[in-house]
C-alpha cells in the first residue's frame, strides 16, 4: 500500500500514511475544507414540508 499524500510506502505506525508529515498535510486538507463529501443541495421549501423524509 502507498501513501495517498506522497506515494512511498507506508509505515505501519502512521498507516496509510509514510509519516507523521503525511497525515498531518491530509488533516489540514480536511479542517481547511480541501475535501469535501458531494451533496445535493437543500431548498429552504424542502426543510418546511412535512412530507419531506428526514434523516434520523
Amino acid at each position: 500500500m502507498t501513501c495517498p499524500i506522497c506515494a512511498r510506502d507506508t509505515v505501519a505506525a502512521f498507516k496509510p500514511f509514510c509519516s507523521k508529515r503525511c497525515a498531518d498535510v491530509d488533516l489540514a486538507r480536511w479542517l481547511n475544507g480541501g475535501y469535501a463529501v458531494p451533496a445535493e443541495p437543500v431548498e429552504d421549501e424542502d426543510l418546511n414540508d412535512p412530507e419531506t423524509p428526514r434523516p434520523h
